[in-house]
Formats: C-alpha cells, sequence, structure tokens
C-alpha cells in the first residue's frame, strides 16, 4: 500500500479526526474510505454509460452501408 503526503488545512485536520473518531476509525481510514467511494461511483457511473450505450446500440434502426471513402481521404487537407 502507498503512502500519500498532503498539506492540509490545520482546523479542517482538527474536525476530520473528530469526525475519524466518532466513526470509530483513523484519519487514514476516514480518507480511504472516502477515495475508495469516488472510485467505486466513478466505476459504477462508467458502467451505467456502457450500458446505456449497448442498449441504444441495440434499439437502433440505423443502417450502415457499404464503405466507399479510404483513411486517406478522410484526413485530406
Amino acid at each position: 500500500m502507498a503512502n500519500v503526503t498532503i498539506s492540509i488545512d490545520d482546523d479542517v485536520l482538527k474536525r476530520a479526526k473528530k469526525i475519524a473518531i466518532d466513526r470509530d476509525t483513523s484519519f487514514n481510514g476516514l480518507v480511504r474510505e472516502y477515495l475508495e467511494s469516488i472510485v467505486a461511483r466513478e466505476q459504477r457511473r462508467r458502467e451505467l454509460q456502457i450500458e446505456e450505450l449497448d442498449r441504444l446500440f441495440e434499439e437502433s434502426s440505423a443502417i450502415v452501408g457499404r464503405v466507399t471513402w479510404t483513411r486517406e481521404e478522410l484526413h485530406e487537407r
């Protein structure tokens, strides 16, 4: 597990430590829990986006025709 050093306002640190005590954890545990929750929420958000895109692709009635262009034609200036 990696160690991280951060700068934080003394008053914020003091208040955060009190919150950690109320939750029966350490300041490090509080920060770790918070970061884990952010990562989990972001992962779930991405999963939902992928599921929605998959649903849209399945429901789409778009028809893609034959490719009549080359990569070079798309990128010519």
